[in-house]
């Protein structure tokens, strides 16, 4: 920290733009929610399930987000926000007019399109009102717009598919509108930071090109070792958001009625708003404080968080008792949550100033392309396989059982970042206090 005055206004632009990620996160779940009616409605697969939430979404998003955060290190980043989050969740109303699934694969393109510029604009502004030593907290508040948004999600839907005038179609439209409207309200209310900000006292920032950004992070072990635990623990976690609502309908038929289904909604809203959102909160602490010992700290709080978490989602599909069920999914999502806020934090600062939000376009291109485009698509092309010989009911367990592999994966990849954080961190710090670029 070299003694620049923060903003005083930090915590309210941190607000917004939380909100704005709670908005990505509504219309992101609101898939996966809906499922069982779109695949009644439209006759789909598990396999085109998936390539709803996962393939078609991610492809755009993770292509589209490089292109973005080059103009977002260069050009007004909360103008970018701004569009983008209105395009996504227009296109998110328009997913409610669809008659087929080429229409509403490609308004799921649209939505992928504009979410692309949410994240790397957002988080390069964040690590510009807050200094190093407090981004793993603020990250992880940031990070709250993922559970709140899941949660919002959940609530509008068991709000409006409890009342039997309205089908899947109305939901859409019905999240879709506000964020188009809030759009145009976070625009006239914050006022674009000043790059670096917090890490040097004279900010030149040098603009760079997509590949010297990507030249430099390669040079960034623990960049990369991040990156993996997250985008392969996120990889189960998209799989889930996008077929435990089906799963749940199949496992349990009579708790999952048109009288039922409003309550089971409102539930899993909750587990979420609270358990994955404490978890969230609680893990960007954790890691603050243990970082003040070791910045390995920053590794291993997601490193602990998924070995806890990930043995109680496995064994959820195979109690047989929907309580128990639910407890063991609450479990999951809050010690999951710890990897939010460390890995953005541990991204944000180990990246030059010059290619912060060119770092977490990066972060998200391969978290999205392996996570959100392999998860939920994985998952329903491995159900579809198994259902042929046991069913459809036990396709899908078995295709979400097999989730345990990435997420192992995902507990070593954590584990090895946490020996060698503590050095590039270091190095980190040397060259953005003592340039910009």
């Amino acid at each position: 920290m070299n003694g620049a005055k923060p903003d005083p206004k930090r915590y309210y632009i941190l607000i917004l733009l939380t909100i704005v990620y709670a908005f990505n996160f509504i219309d992101r779940q609101i898939i996966g929610i809906l499922a069982p009616y779109i695949q009644a409605d439209l006759k789909l697969n598990d396999g085109q399930l998936g390539l709803l939430a996962g393939f078609y979404f991610a492809l755009f998003y993770t292509f589209v987000g490089i292109p973005i955060a080059w103009l977002a290190d260069r050009y007004n980043r909360v103008t970018i926000v701004s569009v983008c989050l209105a395009l996504w969740s227009g296109f998110t109303a328009a997913s409610g007019l669809a008659g087929n699934f080429l229409q509403l694969s490609l308004a799921r393109m649209g939505v992928g399109i504009g979410e692309a510029g949410g994240s790397p604009p957002s988080h390069s502004m964040i690590s510009d009102l807050f200094p190093k030593e407090e981004r793993g907290k603020a990250l992880g508040i940031y990070a709250l717009g993922i559970p709140f948004g899941i949660m919002i999600a959940y609530f509008a839907s068991a709000l409006l598919l409890g009342q039997p005038s309205l089908d899947w179609r109305a939901v859409f439209i019905a999240v879709g509108i506000p964020g188009v409207l809030f759009a145009g309200f976070l625009k006239l209310n914050i006022k674009e930071p000043t790059r670096g900000a917090m890490d040097t006292v004279h900010a030149n920032v040098t603009k760079v090109s997509v590949w010297t950004a990507l030249k430099q992070l390669l040079t960034i072990p623990s960049w990369w070792g991040m990156c993996a635990g997250i985008s392969l623990s996120s990889f189960g976690a998209y799989a889930l958001s996008a077929f435990v609502i089906v799963f749940l309908v199949r496992e349990y038929p009579e708790a999952t009625t048109a009288a039922n289904m409003p309550l089971l909604l409102i539930i899993f809203g909750l587990i979420n708003g609270v358990a994955y959102g404490g978890g969230a909160f609680v893990g960007g602490m954790i890691a603050d404080k243990w970082g003040r010992v070791t910045k390995g700290g920053y590794a291993l709080t997601p490193a602990w968080g998924m070995l806890i978490a990930s043995p109680c989602l496995i064994l959820s599909f195979w109690v047989g008792n929907l309580p128990f069920a639910l407890l063991l999914i609450a479990v999951y999502l809050f010690f999951s949550g710890f990897f939010l806020g460390p890995s953005f934090s541990v991204a944000q600062t180990l990246a030059p100033i010059s290619v912060r939000a060119m770092s977490t376009a990066i972060f998200f291109f391969v978290l999205n392309l392996v996570a959100l485009g392999g998860g939920p698509s994985y998952v329903g092309f491995v159900s579809d396989a198994f259902a042929k010989t046991y069913g459809e009911l036990e396709g899908l367990r078995l295709a979400m059982t097999t989730l345990a592999v990435p997420y192992a994966l995902s507990i070593i990849a954590f584990f090895l970042t946490a020996r060698t954080l503590p050095g590039d961190w270091l190095k980190s710090e040397a060259r953005n206090e003592g340039t910009a670029g």
